[in-house]
């Protein structure tokens, strides 16, 4: 079949285009997130703890504190109004009286800073539009900060699967005899072992850590690659066309990589879509338990975790918004791949 044929089948595909466009739109939003964010500090982990669990919508006051040494970060306190006294200026914090006034230390800002600047250049009113989580971090910079991990781990865990599942399906299937018994036996001794299971004994084995994460779901991904390539490889080799490039005195090399592989492209693309959402599944349910990515990196499964309870304390947007995204960007996939399914015709 032809590209052309493919990409007019693709087309006509609705929820296939939709699918396709939600996905480019989160890549976009992941890789540039801290650009998009409101708070674009690390990890977005700027906290405001006097403003814990408020509504979408809330908006207060930030007062900001440069750091001694005027380099690098600054710590943002939530205030309700700054206050002149004895030719002083104090702040009020959020939640606070004005019995608990908090001098501005002029030290903390670039030098011949007047009170009046400080008022005038370090004040600004903030909107958290998705509210603040129970830390009082941007619960909106969290989701859209969160994004990288999810279209990361995808992608290593996709390549990790494709990598190892591609070369010992290959050889499996190729070669065929022992080597092959031995390759299905190995393969059916991992599909036995629960993926969730497996995923955290090689994470306990690696440590704790996003990297460590994407190594562990993609080797335990790559047995299904493997099991689809053996069958298409055993397939494809009795072609009339490998027969004759036998014949010709092409070595398995060229053969396998030249002739072979290129063949079995389509079911490949198929099951790396629906591999792709696995391990966004995966990385959530592993976040959730406590061993994925660890604070204060943000994980919409380790958001999750911190906010289920919240759900029955009247506050269910702080785990059903990562909810939520967990489960457009899996449906994306998994739609994607049955319209490529479609698409290629593809048999599995």
């Amino acid at each position: 079949m032809s590209i052309g044929a493919i990409l007019n089948r693709f087309s006509g595909d609705r929820l296939g285009l939709i699918s396709v466009f939600y996905i480019v739109v989160m890549t976009f939003i992941a890789a540039f997130a801290y650009k998009l964010a409101p708070d674009s500090s690390p990890n977005a982990n700027q906290m405001h703890l006097s403003i814990h669990s408020r509504p979408p919508g809330f908006s207060t006051k930030i007062l900001i504190l440069p750091n001694s040494n005027f380099q690098e970060g600054s710590e943002e306190i939530a205030i309700e109004k700054l206050l002149w006294k004895q030719d002083k200026l104090f702040y009020q914090a959020y939640g606070t009286s004005k019995a608990y006034l908090q001098l501005v230390n002029l030290n903390r800002y670039p030098i011949e800073t007047t009170y009046k600047q400080v008022e005038d250049l370090y004040i600004s009113k903030k909107k958290f539009i998705l509210g603040t989580d129970k830390y009082g971090r941007d619960l909106l910079s969290r989701v859209l900060i969160g994004s990288r991990i999810s279209i990361s781990i995808g992608f290593v865990a996709v390549l990790i699967s494709l990598l190892v599942g591609v070369f010992i399906g290959a050889l499996a299937g190729y070669f065929g005899g022992k080597l092959d018994r031995f390759m299905v036996w190995f393969i059916n001794v991992i599909w036995s072992i629960p993926t969730l299971l497996m995923v955290i004994a090689i994470t306990l084995a690696l440590g704790k850590g996003y990297w460590q994460v994407f190594i562990a779901v993609g080797l335990t991904m790559w047995v299904e690659v493997a099991r689809v390539v053996r069958g298409q490889v055993i397939s494809v080799k009795e072609k009339t066309f490998i027969k004759a490039a036998r014949v010709l005195g092409y070595s398995n090399y060229r053969i396998l990589v030249k002739h072979i592989l290129p063949v079995i492209i389509p079911p490949l693309i198929v099951i790396s879509a629906a591999n792709f959402a696995s391990a966004i599944l995966i990385e959530s349910g592993l976040s959730f338990l406590g061993i994925g990515a660890q604070p204060p990196v943000p994980s919409w499964g380790g958001m999750i975790k911190d906010h289920f309870r919240y759900i029955l304390l009247g506050k269910p947007y702080l785990a059903i918004v990562p909810g939520i995204s967990i489960m457009s960007l899996v449906f994306a996939f998994m739609t994607l791949g049955n319209s490529l399914r479609d698409a290629l015709d593809v048999k599995i």
